[in-house]
């Protein structure tokens, strides 16, 4: 349960609240399962289906999908992510029902995932709707040769009730019995940066003693992480907790967020993390820069490979209680009046009855006159 998937879950939800029935298609690939999205959809009642998916390609999964489509009578299919945009695309040819895809990221990590990123952009000129998370996305479309008129920018939202939790006073002072706790949440993988949050919290730790480190997620640069823990020492102030299914907890446990991103779209963590109340020290970088306000509801540091910097806006914060508090409070109110998941639940509404509109007059174009879609007399 990732950003990407926290905001199918958030919107699966805010649909089914409005009155549209949603049904979600989760991959269940062969050597790497990862149906915890699958398990939460189910836990709360929403319709959902693995797919098993074996190998690099799959054509079984192009049947399913189709399958899937027609026993529900799809208005719209939904995709996130290359893997859902290629295997849909394939299996609704000539169907008749409007795609939408909704565009995250794309890391390009190696050749590998950049070649899919290639590979997903082509295919995504052939959408009728293509939503951008930011406008780094949305370059990177427009770019690829996707037309302008179909994509949306619509940010991510959540669902604010998990969070609003009631924060004590923000102490000045920190003590063995009271320790300052930094915490970072994303996916162990480069672009995230948590590299260089460790080598700031080395920085940090000799001007804030009692200052602690806490590191929530998992993903492939795990070990590489960890040897890097041990060669700066860090092992009994940092913690690396892994997956978490009780993020509201994590996040009242933190006195402040960081996100040392190199490269990203707009985080759910930093969404949650302000939504609790949370002060953040963040990279420019993406969206980010959109809802952390340089000293309106956090700290915000240009790109780049610079721990001191990090390492010194974590500390000048940790020193003062009352920053903390004015930054925590508005960020607060910042996602609750603009990134809430009602707000994208209506704006993904709005851009699937523009998909519609645009496939009934494409449609209409192609018809004999005096003939409507099914054929029949108008």
């Amino acid at each position: 349960m990732y950003g990407a998937e926290s905001v199918i879950l958030n919107l699966a939800r805010g649909l089914r609240d409005a009155g549209h029935p949603c049904v979600l298609g989760v991959f269940a690939n062969s050597l790497n399962p990862n149906l915890q999205l699958h398990q939460k959809a189910i836990e709360e009642e929403i319709p959902s289906h693995p797919f098993p998916c074996k190998g690099q390609f799959d054509p079984t999964v192009v049947r399913r999908i189709r399958d899937l489509a027609k026993e529900t009578g799809a208005d719209i299919i939904h995709t996130h992510g290359y893997k859902a945009d290629v295997y849909t695309r394939l299996a609704m040819l000539d169907y008749g029902v409007p795609l939408v895809s909704t565009c995250h990221n794309w890391l390009d990590e190696n050749w590998r995932t950049s070649l899919y990123g290639v590979v997903d952009r082509f295919v995504l000129r052939c959408f009728a709707r293509v939503v951008a998370v930011s406008e780094e996305v949305r370059q990177r479309l427009l770019e690829a040769g996707v037309r302008q008129e179909r994509i949306r920018i619509i940010p991510n939202g959540i669902d604010l009730r998990p969070f609003r939790v009631e924060r004590g006073p923000d102490p000045a002072d920190w003590s063995a019995d009271r320790p300052a706790v930094v915490g970072m949440v994303g996916r162990l993988s480069a672009e995230k940066g948590v590299d260089l949050f460790l080598r700031a919290a080395s920085q940090v730790t000799g001007a804030i003693p009692h200052a602690r480190f806490v590191v929530v997620g998992d993903g492939p640069d795990r070990e590489q992480l960890e040897a890097l823990i041990d060669q700066l020492r860090l092992r009994p102030i940092v913690s690396m907790l892994g997956r978490r299914n009780d993020m509201p907890a994590q996040y009242a446990s933190f006195d402040l967020l960081v996100s040392s991103s190199r490269k990203e779209g707009l985080p759910i963590a930093i969404l949650e993390a302000m939504a609790s109340g949370l002060p953040l020290v963040a990279t420019a970088v993406g969206d980010v820069v959109n809802v952390v306000r340089n000293g309106e509801t956090g700290i915000l540091l240009p790109t780049g490979e610079d721990p001191g910097a990090l390492a010194s806006a974590i500390a000048n914060l940790l020193r003062d209680g009352e920053k903390r508090h004015r930054l925590g409070a508005a960020a607060r109110q910042l996602i609750e009046s603009q990134y809430s998941a009602e707000r994208m639940s209506n704006e993904y509404l709005d851009t699937y009855k523009d998909a519609i509109t645009a496939m009934w007059h494409r449609n209409a174009r192609r018809l004999p006159d005096g003939m409507d879609r099914a054929g029949d007399k108008n």
